[in-house]
């Protein structure tokens, strides 16, 4: 077993962060002992366990793993997933002069944190299509338990290799439609054979991506776009359709209806260049705060 302190530039508010990835009952959170303990992908799967002992202002934290022959590329897969290298006093200070100032304030110091697997990204967001986030929970939550594995306590998602040999009738079985059930084993069967190659996109630009991305069944630009923000930490990203931000964008500016894409773009155009924090700090004022 092997421990490693590590301490990053602040603000960083890991207990807001803690708060958001609560939301999900797949994550392993401990809110009183501030740890989430994170399922590392890779050819032999493990668990590392991230733990604050720093404030907000001087952001430190504990990382312990079991294989010490792995320990680098685990701290590295963790201060990506963290997005510890990212400098959250430059974009508050960006914010500062901006109609986000004041939730920016409310939410300083929350970092965006990534989903655990580029898969587990594109497979989640595939779920969470077109139906309300309880079910979506739910709903991915029965497909990880069903068909992925435990370690340690921690839920990891299936292999592509696992899902690619699933039967509809089996995703079915746990409410899936035909459609969703259909695009999921077919974005596996893609992965496993080599038609799509995730560790080799991720090295384009954004628009790249996306346009790979969409050629894909069951993804469109929401998706491709969730996968930048949340699979890569990609700082500009904006889904202007999502109705989280439309929601948000209503109740900030107090508006009577819905705001159309014209008006969110003109109001984000001074958010730029760090339309994800935007996103984020959108989402979270629509979401409960505890």
């Amino acid at each position: 077993m092997w421990e490693e302190m590590v301490k990053v530039d602040g603000p960083y508010h890991f207990d807001l962060a803690l708060s958001r990835l609560s939301m999900d009952p797949l994550h392993i959170v401990d809110r009183e002992e501030r740890t989430v303990k994170v399922p590392i992908y890779g050819t032999t799967p493990e668990v590392a366990t991230v733990k604050a002992i720093g404030t907000t202002e001087e952001p430190a934290f504990l990382v312990t793993g079991f294989d010490a022959l792995t320990k680098e590329s685990v701290l590295e897969k963790i201060s990506f997933i963290f997005q510890w290298n990212v400098s959250l006093k430059n974009i508050h200070e960006h914010f500062k002069q901006t109609t986000l100032k004041n939730l920016f304030n409310i939410h300083r110091g929350t970092p965006v944190i990534l989903d655990f697997s580029l898969y587990s990204n594109l497979v989640k967001s595939i779920i969470h299509q077109q139906i309300n986030m309880t079910f979506a929970i739910s709903l991915t939550e029965q497909f990880v338990k069903t068909f992925g594995f435990q370690l340690e306590g921690v839920p990891f998602y299936p292999t592509p290799r696992k899902v690619a040999e699933l039967e509809m009738e089996q995703l079915r079985q746990l409410k899936f439609s035909q459609r969703k059930a259909e695009y999921i084993i077919d974005l596996s069967k893609q992965l496993v054979k080599g038609q799509l190659n995730l560790e080799k996109i991720i090295l384009l630009p954004d628009e790249d991506i996306i346009k790979e991305l969409v050629k894909i069944r069951g993804i469109g630009p929401w998706t491709a776009q969730n996968f930048l923000l949340f699979g890569l930490g990609r700082p500009n990203l904006f889904p202007s359709a999502d109705i989280g931000i439309q929601k948000a964008i209503k109740m900030l500016f107090q508006l009577e209806r819905k705001p159309t894409i014209e008006e969110i773009h003109k109001y984000s155009t001074e958010w730029q260049p760090y339309l994800s924090y935007a996103s984020l700090y959108l989402w979270r004022s629509i979401e409960p705060l505890d």
